[in-house]
């Protein structure tokens, strides 16, 4: 009996320690990936109709990221951000992609480079002065600077970004994706489409923020035909808004 009780002892003993060893376990926690780091480099000065190149470094980590899937530069004179155009970078490899672009005018222009890579989206801007140096390239500080911002339209240092659709079909659900980011930093605000039809008709979608800064919606547009998809982000800061035109099959 007594072996038998030791038995029942040491059984019970083994079973105490295995349940505290499962309890002592601590659950793995999902390791983030590093972000990815955008380097773009754009000449302080150009001439008229002379091409300039435009080159930007993307990393992540110690890595050079060659398997951006969007890396297009958009740009834009001073005060016509509307009338902003996109110029594809070809794949220079070891993280590098390049273009040029030739300015037809004297003015100041900016350069922001759009880079999608990794599931990661970041757009830094800098400025280029052509010709005669008829104004100043203007110094963006950062958020963590301080810098104010004021309400209203044309908040300097936003920048908005819609991921036109490839192909937009009726009758079928459409990604509507738009990054917002303020001096290069994500923002959190409401973002909704306001989509108007050729005959006027207004619907508004509500997006969800996917990612940081990163907001989308899934709209099924009712026909055929030309769409106005005006952009409206809100915040206690900034009231804004941009428009873009969609063709939809």
């Amino acid at each position: 009996m007594k072996r038998f009780g030791m038995f029942v002892m040491s059984t019970a003993m083994i079973g105490i320690l295995a349940g505290c060893g499962q309890d002592e376990k601590v659950p793995t926690e999902a390791v983030l990936p590093e972000p990815i780091e955008v380097e773009l480099t754009v000449p302080e000065q150009g001439d008229v109709d002379e091409p300039v190149t435009i080159t930007t470094l993307v990393t992540q980590g110690e890595e050079n990221v060659d398997d951006a899937s969007e890396v297009e530069y958009e740009i834009w004179e001073e005060g016509k951000k509307e009338d902003s155009i996109l110029v594809e970078t070809t794949n220079d490899k070891e993280g590098v992609y390049s273009a040029e672009n030739t300015f037809e005018t004297d003015g100041l222009y900016h350069v922001q480079v759009h880079v999608t890579a990794r599931g990661m989206h970041v757009m830094p801007e800098k400025q280029i002065q052509i010709g005669e140096a008829t104004q100043q390239p203007v110094e963006h500080e950062s958020a963590q600077e301080g810098q104010h911002h004021e309400h209203g339209d044309g908040v300097e240092g936003l920048s908005i970004h819609f991921m036109q659709p490839e192909e937009a079909k009726a009758t079928t659900d459409t990604e509507l994706m738009t990054h917002a980011q303020l001096d290069g930093e994500a923002i959190k605000a409401q973002v909704r489409y306001e989509i108007i039809s050729a005959d006027k008709e207004t619907t508004w979608v509500d997006t969800d923020e996917s990612k940081p800064g990163e907001y989308t919606a899934n709209y099924q547009f009712p026909k055929a035909g030309s769409y106005q998809v005006i952009i409206h982000i809100e915040n206690e800061d900034i009231h804004e808004h941009e428009e873009h035109t969609v063709e939809v099959k």
